[in-house]
């Protein structure tokens, strides 16, 4: 395909010329300063795979890494969010995960945003990239994802509910399920069977990460990109922006379901998302998203 998704904002640019966004890019970084706009225009307007064609060119045609020289140039949000729109998916979301977990915290946000989101074969990829590029063991990256089919409402319920303690590698393997139809069938049963629904029975059984990371799985189950809004929402709402948040789901989702988010978002809390990225950012950071987000 010639892009990963059909409901992004960002598309496959017609009369796609790689060697006029290549001359583009470089006119863009000579002499002294930087033409930001040049660089939004070329990179945000272009398909992952086109971008991916535009590397190698580039690296033809200068004999330098595309990835270096932006890196030289540019700095801060605006920077990130153009190293990301410069790497595959696979490759973005490994990226991401080894930043999340470098150093002595780590950034639960990206790991539920990317691993309860994410398809298994999506996983899979993220995984081959990740243990090619990584001196890490294997397994840090062992999602909890098995590849069975649920073994059902009752076991759920027995899982969490009905006993003490809950008993979180059940709820796992049920939760991560290849077949997302099932999963819902199973939901709909559990709230016959206990009585409630099961984001509740995950909050009262539950707390911290594990909470976080089962509530955003079954979020990403009955809605994906209602999931997005919510955590675009929350990234931007109140005192503060979380850039990282925010940069990470406008990058990755731009060419694969940005417009099914923004309709979310809106439905959710009366505003469009391009109103409150416009209200929460500044500069060339700002342009690029809105960008990314069309109107």
């Amino acid at each position: 395909p010639l892009q990963i998704g059909n409901r992004g904002t960002v598309t496959e640019a017609a009369g796609f010329k790689v060697e006029e966004d290549v001359n583009r890019l470089r006119g863009a970084m000579k002499g002294a300063g930087t033409d930001e706009a040049a660089v939004i225009e070329v990179l945000a307007r272009r398909s992952i795979a086109q971008r991916q064609r535009i590397k190698e060119a580039y690296k033809q045609t200068v004999g330098k890494d595309l990835t270096d020289d932006l890196q030289g140039e540019l700095t801060g949000n605006f920077e990130n969010v153009v190293l990301g729109l410069l790497m595959t998916a696979p490759v973005y979301d490994a990226y991401e995960l080894r930043n999340a977990m470098k150093g002595a915290g780590t950034e639960e946000a990206a790991l539920i945003d990317i691993l309860a989101s994410r398809t298994n074969a999506e996983i899979r990829a993220i995984t081959a990239v990740y243990i090619k590029g990584s001196s890490y063991t294997v397994h840090s990256l062992s999602v909890p994802c098995i590849d069975t089919f649920a073994v059902g409402s009752q076991d759920i319920y027995e899982a969490g509910e009905a006993r003490w303690g809950t008993d979180e590698v059940k709820f796992l393997t049920v939760l991560c399920v290849r077949n997302r139809n099932h999963l819902l069938q199973v939901f709909k049963e559990y709230q016959k069977i206990s009585g409630r629904d099961i984001e509740d029975s995950i909050k009262r059984e539950m707390s911290g990460s594990l909470e976080n990371v089962f509530l955003a799985i079954v979020k990403c189950l009955k809605n994906k990109p209602a999931f997005f809004a919510e955590r675009l929402y929350k990234s931007m709402k109140g005192l503060g922006t979380t850039d990282s948040v925010l940069i990470r789901i406008m990058v990755a989702r731009a060419e694969i379901d940005m417009l099914d988010i923004k309709a979310e978002f809106l439905k959710a809390y009366g505003k469009t998302l391009h109103s409150f990225i416009k209200g929460d950012t500044s500069g060339d950071y700002r342009k690029i998203l809105l960008e990314l987000c069309g109107e």
